[in-house]
């Protein structure tokens, strides 16, 4: 309980002082509407005890579009806290009360999937917020995970990424950079499959009862594994650098579990290893999925 009250009135606090500045800058376009949501997330991760590891570091070229597994809400908090980003949420996102101010003044891009019409007008935003030089964060599997497993990528949501190049200028190059987000350990013991979900929010589960249990306990660790980025232009085969994406985020996710669970990395690594330079992917036939790719997928959100 006593844990939930400091959660709350320093999460109120922070959001009381930051709100305001946020919202100007937003409205005037101001360098400082990137920093504030990072500094307001590195207090979320502070107050909900989330220690937050990386492997990598993100892509210092631009325009980037980081594509990601997702395996929860605090993967948000986690991910802004260590890059100034802009999300690319379903709309429903948008009429959530505070949660959906916040990604308002984060500049997130909306998708309504039941509305294509729409399409033109998304891209055209996304495209904006890559021109101006954010990286922007999608979502691979379209939907959350238990955490154990990375869900098949949706190659619709790279294609959008072409999409927006034609926004913005024939023949401009996007870098791709693949990130996995794995939940590792629980009040520093390694979660385990069965303990996995207690960070995961995926299928019906309510977001504010799953936000107080991990505030009434923190200590949740995690880790950030940023891949190395590929080129993605006109030329470019959605489909196969979809797979050549979900590949690299599942490969970076088994081993950060592996890890995470106390066994020796699968590969000699050097502490945290630097960015590699972009690498253009020519044409190719389609990477066959791998086995867990295969698995039972889990149910979409209702909500």
């Amino acid at each position: 309980m006593l844990r939930l009250v400091v959660l709350a009135v320093g999460f109120t606090v922070a959001t009381v002082v930051l709100l305001p500045f946020q919202w100007v800058a937003v409205k005037y376009a101001l360098p400082l509407r990137r920093k504030i949501p990072t500094f307001f997330h590195r207090i979320v991760c502070a107050l909900l005890g989330v220690r937050v590891h990386e492997v990598g570091r993100p892509a210092t070229d631009r325009p980037l579009l980081i594509v990601a597994n997702h395996v929860s809400w605090i993967d948000i908090a986690a991910v802004t806290s260590r890059l100034p980003v802009v999300f690319v949420a379903k709309s429903e996102v948008a009429t959530w009360p505070l949660f959906g101010l916040f990604a308002k003044l984060q500049r997130s891009v909306f998708v309504d999937r039941a509305r294509r019409s729409k399409t033109r007008e998304v891209n055209a935003e996304i495209a904006q917020r890559l021109a101006e030089g954010d990286p922007v964060v999608l979502f691979g599997e379209g939907t959350s995970s238990d955490g154990n497993r990375v869900l098949p990528f949706r190659s619709a949501l790279i294609g959008a990424a072409g999409d927006a190049l034609a926004e913005a200028e024939a023949g401009r190059l996007v870098h791709v950079q693949p990130l996995s987000i794995a939940y590792t350990r629980y009040q520093g013991v390694p979660m385990g499959r069965q303990f996995r979900p207690l960070a995961a929010w995926y299928g019906s589960i309510d977001l504010l009862p799953h936000l107080a249990k991990i505030g009434s306990v923190g200590a949740v660790d995690m880790v950030l594994t940023w891949g190395e980025p590929v080129a993605y232009d006109a030329a470019s085969d959605r489909k196969t650098v979809t797979r050549l994406l979900e590949e690299r985020v599942r490969t970076m996710t088994a081993e950060a579990l592996h890890r995470g669970a106390g066994f020796p990395p699968a590969r000699p690594t050097a502490g945290r290893r630097r960015a590699e330079p972009t690498r253009t992917i020519p044409p190719q036939p389609a990477v066959p999925a791998t086995a867990a790719a295969n698995a039972v997928p889990i149910p979409e959100k209702t909500r």
